[in-house]
């Protein structure tokens, strides 16, 4: 792994956020009268951006789908950013790409205010140089323009960068800014998504993810 610059998803790809995710969508749900019982059923909605995921959901209109992420806010960032929990593995991971020398940052969908802090809640903020999510109002959370906008702001080179992440928009997102991407099984993409993407690397677990940056 020749890579300076390691870019890396934060929903299932260093945390496992499902609980709070779910418990909040579930929450929005119920205050737009929508009864949705099964915690399951809402996993769907880790990774991908909120708005468009409500709205393709639900069949709801922009407003209505916005009115459903402002109450997810409601519960998540009070409670649900908690519910939350790193990979077991990936403080080590952390450490050795920074013993290597290489440059991190996080790139999500999530707002950048409640993605840093998670980061500092979980004590993993230190390993990263910079966090990029989306704004509030909803910039950036598509994928191909948050990895465009962060590699603009570092001044990275893509052949030197590599995104790794857990589902398909993280691969997008980085082809179509010409880095390589390395998908993760662990997360909750199904292997289906993840190799129709044809991502340059696919590691099931996180072990074999470590085990790709020690050889």
């Amino acid at each position: 792994m020749h890579y300076q610059n390691i870019l890396f998803d934060l929903d299932g790809t260093l945390t496992d956020p499902r609980e709070g995710i779910t418990r909040s969508v579930q929450y929005a749900l119920a205050k737009l009268g929508i009864d949705e019982p099964d915690l399951q059923a809402l996993e769907h909605f880790i990774g991908p951006p909120l708005l468009q995921c409500f709205m393709s959901t639900y069949d709801l209109d922009e407003a209505t789908g916005w009115r459903a992420v402002e109450h997810y806010r409601e519960r998540f960032q009070v409670t649900g950013l908690y519910e939350n929990r790193m990979f077991e593995g990936i403080l080590e991971l952390l450490q050795l790409l920074q013993e290597q020398g290489r440059t991190l940052y996080i790139a999500t969908s999530k707002p950048t205010v409640f993605a840093q802090e998670i980061a500092r809640h979980f004590g993993f903020a230190r390993h990263f140089k910079m966090i990029y999510g989306s704004e509030l109002d909803g910039t950036r959370t598509n994928k191909v323009e948050l990895i465009q906008y962060l590699m603009q702001q570092e001044g990275l080179q893509a052949a030197q960068s590599l995104m790794i992440g857990d589902r398909k928009h993280d691969l997008i997102g980085a082809r179509s800014n010409g880095l390589d991407a390395a998908a993760v099984g662990y997360g909750f993409g199904s292997l289906e998504e993840l190799q129709g993407e044809t991502p340059a690397y696919h590691f099931s677990t996180l072990a074999d993810l470590h085990q790709a940056f020690v050889r």
